[in-house]
């Protein structure tokens, strides 16, 4: 929401076609800050940023919200979408809508090398979301 909103730096997702409609899927781990916004909320933002912007997304993924003011140290500019928020330096936002959550399943994991992501922290969640709406910078 317009009154408190996190951001962090994300690598592991994707987007493509499900139920009839587009859709992206990301992984957020339950010791992320950010878990417990799109725990809370029904939509999210995916901002994506030019290579001009790695520092600020590298502070992103290694400082905690809960610790930093993570706006503050960026200079990035809030804005909002029906108090969805997204960022004005960013190239491309989607706005999405849940539409599913799982937790990651170790019975999954069929090549033995995936459990080596998960030695120090818990398993992911995963958020299928539909995609509301593209907002491209002009």
């Amino acid at each position: 929401t317009e009154e408190k909103f996190n951001t962090m730096t994300a690598s592991w997702g994707g987007m493509g076609s499900l139920w009839g409609t587009d859709v992206v899927f990301t992984f957020v781990r339950p010791s992320r800050y950010t878990y417990e916004f799109t725990e809370r909320e029904d939509r999210f933002s995916l901002c994506f940023f030019g290579e001009e912007y790695r520092k600020q997304l590298q502070f992103c993924g290694v400082k905690s919200g809960r610790d930093v003011d993570k706006v503050a140290e960026t200079g990035f500019t809030p804005l909002f979408d029906q108090s969805v928020p997204y960022f004005a330096e960013a190239k491309t936002v989607l706005i999405c809508r849940k539409m599913y959550i799982q937790d990651m399943d170790p019975a999954g994991f069929l090549d033995p090398g995936i459990a080596k992501h998960y030695e120090k922290d818990a398993l992911h969640r995963l958020y299928v979301a539909d995609i509301e709406k593209v907002l491209v910078a002009k």
